[in-house]
């Protein structure tokens, strides 16, 4: 194997042998279960170190940090709540979920309350730099695990794809789309944007697509038959 091919980020979500064969499977098999989640704590662990990275968050958290200024709930329950709205807009749009779906609003909100007070703040402006790219690394590394397992889709990208059907417009689109209202909304109640959230925008893919090839090393193919 070359450098090259060691770092070519991923094109698309591959199967592998703990992938579920079935994203609406209830009884999925116990290493793929256990992937899905620690993907899923490893994304909120993500999302607490760039929170407390203090430079800006990224669209979905802004909104969850406004609501939580507005109204004094913790942002991890912020999370829950913003999450669990997002999930009943599936129903008008005949969407249906996995079991990936509901790990991933309940686990991701505990992860972002538990681990805030763990996480360091930084004391300098370089060091917050430094955090965030963590805290966005991790995210892309639990996204990996999260979109491997093929439990379900996060209540997010449900939505997205119900509205892109819909609408019938392309998929980039509607997701900006989503997440430009969603950053505004959360900056009007007083969510953090900065040079993190640019950083969110323009990291958080590369990640994902880099971390999705690194678990692929050496990792067996599942044939669908």
């Amino acid at each position: 194997m070359t450098l090259f091919q060691f770092i070519r980020p991923a094109f698309k979500v591959p199967t592998l042998g703990w992938s579920a064969g079935d994203h609406q499977k209830w009884k999925p098999p116990i290493f793929t279960f256990f992937l899905l989640n620690l993907g899923l704590w490893l994304f909120g662990t993500g999302q607490a170190f760039i929170i407390n990275g203090g430079i800006g968050l990224g669209p979905w958290t802004v909104l969850a940090q406004g609501i939580s200024k507005e109204i004094g709930w913790s942002i991890g329950f912020s999370t829950f709540i913003v999450s669990l709205i997002v999930l009943l807009l599936w129903f008008p749009l005949k969407e249906k979920p996995g079991p990936g779906t509901i790990m991933n609003v309940i686990l991701i909100a505990i992860a972002i309350d538990v681990m805030i007070p763990v996480v360091p703040i930084p004391n300098s402006f370089s060091i917050a730099m430094l955090q965030v790219a963590f805290g966005i690394s991790c995210v892309g590394m639990g996204s990996a695990l999260y979109l491997t397992a093929n439990l379900g889709p996060g209540p997010r990208d449900g939505l997205m794809i119900g509205l892109q059907r819909i609408l019938n417009r392309p998929i980039g689109i509607v997701r900006l789309g989503l997440e430009v209202c969603v950053l505004l909304i959360g900056w009007v109640l007083g969510g953090k944007i900065g040079i993190g959230t640019i950083m969110f925008a323009f990291g958080c893919g590369h990640a994902i697509a880099i971390c999705l090839t690194i678990i692929s090393i050496g990792q067996p193919k599942m044939v669908k038959v």
